[in-house]
């Protein structure tokens, strides 16, 4: 399994808590060197707490699911 594959893997687990509020993640770009960029979209685009769904929602489910990834940015 690539290292993109593992993060969309990852990633399904957290939409489903993202979606009940409307907004969802995408997937824009894993490098090889781990770095992984994401946008927020739907509600979660231009929410006031989008930053720590980012960071304590999608980065650490990331991070724990995906231990080779460095970094989780969002664009």
């Amino acid at each position: 399994m690539s290292l993109r594959e593992k993060v969309e893997k990852a990633l399904e687990s957290v939409r489903p808590h993202l979606q009940a509020d409307c907004g969802d993640v995408e997937l824009i770009d894993v490098s090889e060197d781990g770095i992984v960029k994401v946008k927020l979209t739907g509600s979660c685009g231009g929410c006031p707490m989008a930053a720590m769904t980012l960071q304590y929602g999608v980065t650490n489910t990331i991070k724990q699911a995906v231990p080779e990834v460095k970094d989780v940015q969002s664009i």
